[in-house]
């Protein structure tokens, strides 16, 4: 390609991007040079060759919702140690104590917090974002966005102030519902996450750093993210740039329609760097209903602990492929236990929706209310089995999980065991297994210590190290261990090679 030709080329990107011209301005180039739009990125270029290429109109959405929108500023105290200094970069730059919530973008970083010492209360200042769902002054937003606040003011986009109400809050999926005395006000409209593509532009709207109503946009990179702060919440991560001020803001589809709420960001350095996090709307209105009508919230349970089926899992329990929850542990007396589920089953639908992830068993669940009915159709010992439970609330007190019941094996394993002693059933919680005294080989290479005590193999409990010598030898080449490690249980794949 000629010079010429590459300079006409980033012209045409460039003004693109700058929404310049439309897909007729970039037909008549690809008329003229072809080979020139073919290097061009391929966002850029329409799949059928002459068609119109579109791109969202962000404009429209936020013109039309954006006066929905609301700035949240909250008053509270916070605790706070004593020898946390002022200049060490917890403050803002006008020397007044930094958004006490900004610990949300945080949450994820590497590295040991500060020594703790002896705290006080100390007065302090946040901000977010909400967004009003209808016109008599219904407002959501996240849980600790307000956590600990004594007075909320919510600013709408007309410059407006009104003091907010906090009609109750859920810290479990981090929503929070407010009010404020007002009517007629203007609404987002509202979609369903379900409907939400992986690819699909999305749009963000609210005040990162107090910048009132900022609009920033990206796509949605995954759905259903499980993350690891005890929420049950299947997140929608995006590359949307999200930063302190943003939480509680919407997140709209390319329709216009609010399918998530901005929550969280994975982050090294306390600011955005690509990945964000929303909570699906569908869970935010449910959420939403209940404490509108009790003022508080009621989660389901189901009572089991589960983890992601690898290939190691699938071949060792004979899967058609990498699919399912693994259940690695089961609440005795919970609603699971009821419902005859054990620990290595593979849960492959809920209530008809495949399982893929086990991050898609709590989102069913996490839509579901206590007392309703969860149809669950399970892999156990090579066969489909249908199992019904009937959920319980979150708020019942938990129940020690079933003990797990022996792992390990020597030899092919690379595993020396000895039974457990009565003493040691009794400590451990479990009516059979056999202690890991030394490892080696595939145990040691997977991470199995002495001292765990091996309780299934491939699903199937363990009594004595001659069963587990028989197992293995009828085994492939991978093999599942359920191992009890303290008071946890987790599935370990051996490669047996």
């Amino acid at each position: 390609m000629t010079s010429a030709a590459l300079k006409n080329t980033r012209l045409v990107v460039a003004l693109l991007a700058a929404g310049a011209i439309g897909g007729a301005g970039v037909s008549a180039f690809n008329a003229v040079h072809p080979a020139a739009i073919a290097a061009a990125p391929p966002a850029l270029v329409s799949a059928a060759p002459g068609s119109a290429i579109t791109l969202p109109d962000f404009s429209q959405i936020t013109e039309r919702y954006g006066p929905a929108v609301v700035n949240i500023s909250v008053t509270g105290t916070t605790k706070v140690s004593n020898n946390t200094l002022l200049g060490q970069g917890d403050d803002d730059e006008d020397g007044a104590p930094a958004d006490p919530f900004a610990e949300l973008f945080k949450r994820f970083q590497q590295g040991q917090g500060r020594p703790g010492g002896p705290q006080q209360e100390t007065p302090t200042r946040g901000q977010g974002s909400g967004f009003i769902v209808s016109a008599d002054g219904i407002i959501l937003t996240n849980a600790h966005v307000v956590r600990g606040a004594r007075e909320v003011t919510v600013k709408l986009t007309d410059r407006r102030e009104f003091r907010a109400k906090v009609l109750g809050a859920d810290p479990k999926t981090d929503i929070a519902v407010l009010k404020i005395e007002a009517a007629n006000l203007p609404v987002v409209a509202i979609g369903k996450t379900s409907d939400l593509k992986v690819g699909e532009w999305v749009l963000a709207i609210g005040s990162p750093f107090g910048f009132e109503n900022t609009v920033t946009a990206g796509v949605v990179s995954a759905k259903g993210r499980s993350l690891p702060d005890d929420s049950s919440v299947p997140f929608i991560q995006t590359d949307v740039a999200i930063n302190p001020g943003n939480s509680g803001g919407p997140l709209f589809n390319a329709r216009g329609e609010v399918v998530g709420i901005n929550s969280q960001i994975y982050s090294r350095s306390g600011g955005y760097q690509g990945v964000s996090f929303a909570i699906p709307i569908d869970v935010a209105g449910r959420i939403k209903n209940q404490i509108v009508a009790t003022g508080k919230v009621e989660h389901a349970r189901l009572g089991v602990m589960v983890q992601e089926v690898n290939q190691a899992f699938a071949d060792s329990f004979k899967l058609d492929k990498p699919e399912g929850a693994l259940v690695s542990s089961v609440e005795k007396g919970g609603p699971a236990d009821k419902a005859g589920l054990q620990s290595g089953d593979v849960i492959r639908k809920a209530n008809g929706q495949p399982i893929v992830s086990s991050g898609d068993l709590p989102a069913v669940i996490g839509l579901a209310a206590p007392g309703d009915t969860l149809k669950l159709e399970v892999w156990r010992q090579g066969a489909n089995k249908e199992l019904t439970a009937r959920l319980g609330s979150a708020d019942q007190k938990v129940a020690q999980a079933e003990g797990p019941k022996a792992s390990a094996a020597q030899g092919r394993l690379g595993l020396a065991l000895r039974p457990l002693q009565p003493d040691e059933q009794q400590e451990a919680g479990v009516d059979s297994g056999l202690l890991v005294q030394q490892t080696s080989g595939p145990a040691a290479q997977a991470g199995v210590l002495p001292g765990d005590v091996l309780v299934s193999i491939n699903g199937t409990p363990v009594r004595n190290i001659e069963q587990v010598r028989s197992m293995v030898a009828k085994s492939g080449k991978s093999v599942a261990l359920l191992i009890l490690r303290g008071d946890s249980k987790i599935f370990v794949p051996l490669n047996l090679g």
